[in-house]
């Protein structure tokens, strides 16, 4: 995990989120971002807008999970938590409501425990290995004890008919995840008739060897 000072942490959600917004990846008031600092967490507030985000507004969280300072936190708190308590290496975790990602986890027959085929060596190397989890309302706690119930065992989820969850060891790797899954996905999309070549197991674990992904 990598943790940064508060007040570039603050910038650095602020400039990140507005990238993402301004190239389509959120709309509206959907998604959260949220980045861990010295004596706890960041998040982006519920209901705002990523593209719009002030930095003392930024909701701020202790160790314990207790709202100390900023507005009200995102309704989806809990699958942040979750992450942050079963991957030690976690240094933030973006959730978002992109475009491709989101209609792949509304399409049926999706391997639950690797939703996302290894069509490149990126997201292998940058996301690793994707489970599928049931839909349940958003803000409803049991997200986070879905993600819990994985043990720490990855770095990115899919949740039925809502979107992404991608956490890295910072902010930007974070980020750059998230956008790869979304490009994978809209990969899959677009390839849905076609039975795309995917990488072979062979392939795949000596990427996970050299990347140290899983």
């Amino acid at each position: 995990m990598t943790t940064m000072d508060e007040a570039t942490a603050r910038a650095e959600l602020v400039r990140l989120s507005r990238s993402l917004y301004e190239r389509g990846f959120s709309v509206g008031s959907a998604g959260n971002i949220s980045v861990a600092v010295a004596d706890g967490l960041l998040i982006t507030p519920t209901n705002s807008c990523l593209g719009s985000l002030d930095p003392p507004c930024i909701s701020k969280l202790d160790r314990n999970g207790r709202h100390i300072s900023g507005d009200k936190p995102s309704k989806e708190i809990f699958l942040h938590q979750a992450f942050y308590e079963t991957r030690p290496q976690a240094g933030a975790v973006v959730h978002l409501h992109s475009t491709y990602a989101t209609a792949l986890s509304c399409l049926p027959d999706l391997d639950p425990h690797d939703c996302i085929p290894a069509l490149t060596p990126y997201v292998v190397m940058r996301v690793g290995r994707v489970p599928l989890l049931p839909y349940v309302r958003p803000g409803d706690p049991a997200m986070g004890t879905m993600i819990r119930e994985l043990g720490g065992s990855r770095a990115a989820v899919l949740l039925a008919n809502h979107g992404t969850v991608v956490t890295a060891s910072d902010l930007t790797s974070a980020v750059y995840a998230a956008e790869e899954l979304e490009e994978t996905a809209k990969l899959l999309v677009l390839l849905q008739a076609r039975q795309p070549r995917i990488l072979t197991t062979a392939q795949v674990a000596e990427l996970h060897a050299v990347f140290g992904t899983s």
